[in-house]
């Protein structure tokens, strides 16, 4: 089976655009001329491509498709690099999740779009999840906990991202009075503690959010109990824990500020850690290796050490 670059690169901007008429802006090229490229890449490959829908979606069938096309992009600005052609900026998409994306990942981001002819498309999702991007072929490289490659893929161990129960000064003083609160980094807290959780109230960043729940478990609390409050931002994650909206598991990255100056105090007991990885397509390119090794070096730097990454 052949696959027509040219059609396979139209359904790529289809669906990055969302409809034909903008995609067609993109191309340069009339709506009917697109809608004429689907129909003959579908019946070249006798499968459809696209639910016609507002707004489009790809059917299974496309996501392999998508994935040939965002690795000719890339392909053809190395090659052009290589000939000293002076390549066109290439949009590179990659998946991170929201905790990385608020502290450490940036920087990477910065360096790499100051030294090379890159523009990034980032799509944010839970690290659990972020994977699955991959393998439709929407992003080129993913921030995730998933440790076995994605089918077609290489992975990187990065480091931990260590999270830390904390709350606001005025949050305590209401929801956990008189009550004593365990070292950072210690065991059990005591029963009074425990009973006093059952009550407060909590924020999780949404419904997917497992971390307050694996804390309060680790705690032999039942997490069906507390009231919960869903804030799905980092920034504003963090900052309804400072106003004392609830208790929250935050990265230590981000929590650091607030206890340091005092708009934030742990709650104690043992921090969770979540392993994260760099999966990217197994696919050799200049411009995919140096964004790699960028976020690989960075993610090392700012994370705490991993042991499969010593």
């Amino acid at each position: 089976m052949r696959i027509s670059a040219q059609g396979a690169l139209t359904l790529a901007a289809v669906l990055d655009a969302g409809t034909m008429e903008a995609a067609a802006e993109q191309l340069h090229i009339t709506p009917s001329a697109v809608s004429q490229r689907i129909r003959a890449l579908e019946e070249e490959l006798g499968r459809v491509l696209l639910v016609r829908t507002k707004p489009l979606r790809p059917t299974d069938a496309a996501h392999a498709v998508v994935r040939f096309a965002r690795q000719v992009s890339l392909l053809a600005h190395d090659a052009a690099a290589d000939l000293g052609e002076g390549a066109d900026v290439t949009s590179v998409p990659l998946a991170v999740n929201a905790d990385s994306l608020a502290t450490w990942f940036l920087p990477a981001i910065v360096r790499l779009a100051a030294s090379r002819p890159v523009a990034f498309d980032l799509h944010r999702d839970d690290q659990d999840f972020t994977a699955a991007m991959l393998e439709n072929g929407t992003v080129m490289g993913a921030v995730t906990s998933r440790s076995d490659a994605v089918s077609g893929c290489r992975v990187a161990p990065l480091g931990v991202l260590r999270y830390v129960a904390v709350a606001a000064p005025v949050y305590v003083e209401r929801w956990l009075p008189g009550v004593t609160v365990p070292e950072p980094g210690g065991g059990m807290m005591d029963a009074r503690m425990r009973e006093a959780l059952d009550a407060a109230p909590l924020i999780d960043f949404d419904r997917r959010d497992e971390l307050q729940t694996r804390w309060l478990v680790g705690h032999d609390i039942d997490p069906s109990r507390p009231p919960r409050h869903r804030v799905p931002a980092s920034h504003e994650f963090a900052t309804a824990a400072e106003l004392g909206v609830g208790w929250a598991l935050l990265p230590a990255l981000q929590a650091a500020a607030g206890l340091a100056r005092g708009s934030l105090v742990p709650l104690g007991g043992p921090p969770i850690d979540v392993p994260l990885y760099w999966q990217q397509w197994n696919l050799t390119s200049p411009l995919l290796d140096a964004v790699a090794q960028e976020i690989i070096d960075e993610g090392r730097r700012a994370l705490s050490p991993w042991p499969s990454a010593v």
